[in-house]
């Protein structure tokens, strides 16, 4: 556990503890931190706090799923390790039904355990022991990137054969028919759709769509493309949409099929 976490007293709460964000009368952004540590919770809280958060907590992933629900917050901090359902499968229960940015805990490192917090739908993740001030500040990077404001593409709507994109809403329609995707996705296909033709690396996904290339492998971002064609309709073997430059990246085909 990193040193920090043992500096908390257990049950002391300096930090708010009722969430006050979407929908409660704050202009805060509202964390759920879902831990069954009370002292990682503990200190996750107050370096949110500190860095202008309103904070909910959970023990366990049940728990953790009846706030995501009734509370809409605008992140949650998810550990893996969690009684009852576990941290994979609630991070995938969120996911089915909500864009909700998601920040996971992890104490594996293993490149098959960062590719299954990927595959269930997770934004981001931090290896424990974890720097509280690392935490916070991939917090604020998530939440600028999934912001409709922090959109990195042109303000119109973009539109491309039978693909649409709106970057103030963040919504996607294929055919006329919405599409739901997570906010990684949609920023990938924010950022080939600006540019039909053009093949991206994907290291170039990686800095274009979310500001980084250094703490995600970037064979990851072929999770969120098989990923993001399931969820177009689109066949990788004959694209409509996404093309596969092997050994280079992904572009968008410039006739959008």
């Amino acid at each position: 556990m990193n040193v920090a976490a043992r500096g908390i007293s257990a049950g002391r709460r300096c930090y708010t503890d009722r969430v006050t964000g979407r929908g409660g009368g704050s202009d805060m952004p509202t964390v759920l931190v879902v831990d069954d540590e009370a002292n990682i919770r503990e200190l996750v809280g107050v370096y949110l706090t500190a860095a202008g958060f309103s904070v909910e907590q959970a023990a366990t992933g049940e728990e953790g799923l009846r706030l995501a629900r009734s509370l809409s917050p605008d992140l949650v901090v998810l550990d893996i390790m969690l009684p009852g359902i576990g941290g994979l499968e609630l991070c995938r229960l969120l996911r089915a039904s909500s864009r909700v940015p998601i920040v996971m805990l992890t104490a594996r490192d293993s490149d098959k355990d960062k590719v299954a917090l990927l595959e269930a739908g997770a934004d981001d993740y931090v290896t424990k022991p974890f720097s509280p001030a690392e935490l916070v500040a991939r917090v604020r990077a998530v939440m600028r990137r999934t912001a409709p404001a922090a959109a990195s593409v042109r303000d119109a709507t973009l539109v491309l054969g039978g693909l649409g994109l709106e970057p103030d809403t963040r919504e996607v329609t294929v055919d006329g028919v919405g599409v739901t995707l997570t906010a990684k996705e949609f920023d990938l296909l924010a950022t080939m759709l600006a540019e039909p033709g053009v093949v991206f690396p994907r290291e170039r996904l990686l800095e274009r769509a979310w500001g980084f290339s250094d703490y995600v492998e970037a064979r990851g971002i072929d999770v969120h493309i098989r990923h993001l064609r399931e969820k177009l309709g689109d066949d990788a073997s004959a694209p409509r949409f996404i093309e596969t430059v092997r050994g280079v990246g992904y572009r968008i085909r410039k006739d959008g099929g």
